[in-house]
């Protein structure tokens, strides 16, 4: 019940006496429902999982906080019409996730008045438990066994599709449902891209390679990047590199609860910005983990004057992106103590590894 009761708590802040969750995460997170394609109402005395015939068995095997109801004629209609028998006033739907034509079809099958909320099941899920830690350090270790086989099995002549292709079956081998995002192999000069997903270039002798990928475990993410270099890079990577390490160890070392995004931002750039690479340091400096791969808080945008909290698990990414030659990121998954943090992956080596 904790999830309802904190769900409810943060419906009475927002001014709503019922919410309409349609995000997948949210669902899954707050009911148990392992499917997709429902919805969830709860107000402060109910609440009902609602699908079709295709999940009604599943959802009755995995939810018991609340009904189990199914649908026949549409998802937003029925749940408009169950709020209505719930004699709620004030709606509050998920104004990020949902689209103004599913937004307008909720509206035309309720008297309620809807009201937008923002953040509110996401803002709960930013506090992890210590069984949501253990699910993550799961993944995380899932992750780190496939860099390790990506080390013994990268060679020159393969095609970065074919290495992120090995590495995603390799972890499903370990239990991974699936993998947390489109796995980044990017070599050489492709490196230089931030998110330069896999493609068909070859993989050559002297290319840098940037490694940014991750584990589903149970539903929990975990997302890390290591760089590395087969045979001998442009001395030029060996030199960024020892500033994105530097960064990376001087940003973990600063991680305590209280700490807000934007001093985040600016410890990461110290060591970068200092070594004259602040025009080629351009993305924030990390993020939360969790049900999703990007959730609160983090060091960038909305999160600039948030302060991280204990029970957050965030990302330690900082990086620098030299255009024609190459890029290093160095990604570290880090949890938010009560006196600190404590690091839930491999730190990674000092040096450039030249394999």
């Amino acid at each position: 019940m904790a999830k309802f009761k904190e769900v409810r708590a943060a419906m009475a802040k927002q001014g709503v006496d019922a919410l309409v969750l349609t995000n997948p995460i949210n669902v899954s997170y707050v009911s148990d429902f392992s499917g997709d394609e429902s919805g969830l109402v709860v107000t402060q005395n109910e609440a009902a999982l609602v699908t079709d015939s295709r999940f009604i068995e599943v959802a009755k095997s995995e939810v018991h906080e609340a009904d189990v109801l199914m649908h026949t004629k549409g998802l937003l209609p029925f749940m408009g019409a169950l709020v209505d028998k719930y004699g709620a006033k004030k709606v509050g739907f998920e104004s990020a996730y949902m689209t103004f034509f599913d937004y307008d079809t909720l509206r035309k099958n309720t008297k309620a008045e809807l009201v937008q909320t923002w953040h509110l099941v996401e803002q709960i899920r930013e506090i992890k438990s210590p069984d949501e830690v253990e699910l993550i350090q799961k993944a995380i270790d899932i992750a780190q066994a496939g860099y390790e086989h990506v080390l013994k099995t990268i060679k020159p002549g393969m095609t970065e599709r074919a290495v992120a292709t090995d590495l995603d079956f390799f972890m499903r081998g370990l239990g991974a449902t699936a993998v947390s995002f489109e796995t980044i192999v990017a070599s050489g000069y492709r490196s230089a891209l931030p998110h330069g997903f896999a493609d068909d270039k070859v993989i050559e002798d002297g290319d840098v390679i940037t490694l940014d990928w991750g584990a589903i475990y149970k539903g929990y993410m975990s997302d890390l990047t290591r760089t590395f270099a087969i045979g001998t890079p442009n001395p030029k990577i060996d030199e960024i590199y020892k500033y994105v390490f530097q960064a990376n160890r001087e940003l973990a070392a600063s991680m305590k609860p209280g700490v807000l995004g934007k001093e985040l931002q600016a410890t990461a750039h110290r060591a970068i910005d200092a070594a004259g690479y602040k025009d080629y340091f351009g993305h924030g400096a990390g993020h939360g983990i969790g049900r999703d791969i990007h959730e609160g808080p983090g060091a960038w945008g909305p999160y600039w004057e948030t302060p991280i909290l204990a029970g957050n698990v965030v990302t330690d990414e900082p990086g620098i992106y030299l255009p024609g030659i190459g890029g290093v990121r160095i990604e570290d998954d880090i949890q938010i103590t009560a006196d600190g943090h404590k690091q839930l992956s491999i730190t990674a080596p000092a040096e450039l590894l030249h394999i």
